[in-house]
This record gives structure tokens, sequence and C-alpha cells, in this order.
């Protein structure tokens, strides 16, 4: 063989010392392809992690782009570990892959909140990345859409987000919540949850799942609001990018976005070339 840089052989030397396991290497690492495997040598320290990963990235049909992703945002640890009542009121089989697919933190770092945001922003933000949302929710996942009206003893009712998920066969009801979790989001929920069943579950549809994401929660607390619900549901912290508003002084006297939107289109202000300096002109 020609060609082979000094690094790539340095890789090939790590990859046949990590990885002495044959059967591994033939059955699982020879369906990735080489740059995943440099991810997984530069990006994890610990064979389990690695192996994790690996086998992670080939169910989901991750992109590299996509295994550094969530091995910077530690998904083996994030994946199932939100708090649930899904081995009370689901079937064991269907309690193991609810719990799997719901993550904690669920990681948004693909947008930005100002600090006194309102749930309507965050879920205009969701909706507007809601491909990067769908793929830190996971596998089978299909959006239905946002404010799903449903109507009960004639009053309106809205859906923050409705979801289907094929692997579970079930509707996923998301709230969203700004602020701390509190007690009666649990009881909220249950009612979309028994709304959800009774409008939209078919015959052929498993129960109806509930998403509660927060700001942030108390377990103790979680664990209380659960404990006697009969619907299946989870609660889960998100975690964004947050940045601050500008002073109300220095606000009012920039351009709106609009305003520098339409200030760079038009054609004065578009710049065809730039004229390099005269000599000895700094």
């Amino acid at each position: 063989m020609k060609g082979l840089s000094r690094s790539n052989l340095m890789y090939m030397r790590s990859f046949a010392a990590i990885w002495s396991d044959y059967q591994f290497v033939q059955a699982v690492l020879g369906q990735l392809p080489w740059y995943h495997q440099i991810a997984l040598l530069d990006k994890i320290k610990t064979q389990n992690e690695r192996e994790w990963y690996a086998k992670a990235a080939i169910e989901h049909g991750w992109s590299r782009n996509v295994l550094v992703h969530q091995i910077e945002t530690e998904l083996h640890k994030r994946q199932g570990a939100a708090l649930t009542n899904f081995n009370k009121t689901l079937p064991a089989a269907q309690a193991d892959i609810a719990q799997q697919l719901i993550k904690d933190p669920c990681i948004l770092n693909f947008m930005t909140l100002d600090a006194d945001a309102k749930e309507h922003d965050l879920e205009n933000a969701l909706v507007a990345h809601v491909q990067k949302f769908m793929l830190e929710l996971g596998k089978g996942f299909a959006f239905i859409g946002r404010q799903h009206h449903l109507e009960a003893g004639d009053q309106d009712y809205y859906l923050d987000l409705l979801f289907y998920n094929y692997h579970l066969h079930s509707f996923v009801v998301i709230d969203l919540k700004i602020d701390d979790f509190k007690p009666e989001y649990a009881g909220k929920m249950q009612f979309y949850l028994s709304l959800v069943d009774d409008k939209l579950k078919s015959e052929t549809d498993h129960p109806t799942i509930g998403l509660i994401l927060c700001k942030s929660k108390n377990g103790v607390i979680v664990e209380y609001a659960l404990r006697e619900s009969t619907k299946p549901m989870g609660v889960a912290e998100y975690k964004v990018q947050i940045t601050q508003s500008l002073p109300a002084e220095i606000a009012k006297v920039m351009p709106s976005i609009e305003e520098f939107e339409s200030e760079l289109s038009t054609e004065d202000n578009v710049i065809t070339s730039i004229e390099p300096p005269a000599p000895g002109v700094a």
C-alpha cells in the first residue's frame, strides 16, 4: 500500500491495540466508515463507551458529525435517565423501550433563548428546529403538530407538541415548561393523555405517553407527583443556550431584524468588489 499518512498509520496502530476482539471488529466495526473509527479513538477513553457508541451509530445510522455530537453530549449517560412511571403503567417490554427513548437532560443547544423567554418562545424555537429536535428525541418519532386542538365538554384544549412513535406504536404528548417542575403539571398531563387516548388512539395503538420538558426539576417532587398517576409519563430537563436581552435604552435604537435584512438587500448596499489599497496605503 502507498500514500498512507503518518497520522493514519498511527490511527491504524491504535485501532489494532484497542480492538483486540476480532469478532467484534468483524461484526460491528466492519460496518462503520474509517472516519467514524477515528472519532471513536479520539473522543472516547474507555472501551465500554467505545463499544456502546459503535453499536448505537450502526443502529441509528449516524453520520460522523452526529456521532461526535452524541459523544460530546454524553448520550450514554442521558439515555433512559428521565424519571418516569413507565414500569407501573406500561407492559414490561414497552416500558423498557419507552424508558430508553427519553433522555435527561434533553440537549437543545441548536437554539438560543433570551433569559426572559416565555413558553411560546421555547415552542417556536423547537418547531423552527424540529428536525434537530427529533434527532435529539431519538429513533422512530414522527411530528404531528403544535398546539394540536382537542375538544372535551364544549371546551377547547391545545397540546404543545404532538408526536407519534412507530417503535412504541404510541402517540407522544410533550408539554413545555419554561420554569421548574410543579406537581400540578403531572395532573394536567394525565388529563391530556386521557383525552388523546379517547380522541386519537386507535385499537391497534398502545397507550399515549407524556413527556414534561422543564427548565429544572426536584427528583423527590417528581417521584411523588408520578407515584399515583395511572397514565405513562416522564419528566426531563432541557438544556439550551441562554442569551441576555439588550438593555432597553440600547434595544430601542437598534434596527429590527426585518429592517436590517431590508437594508442589506437594497442594491445600493450590495458590495460587488473590493478595491485593493494603493501601494503604501495602510
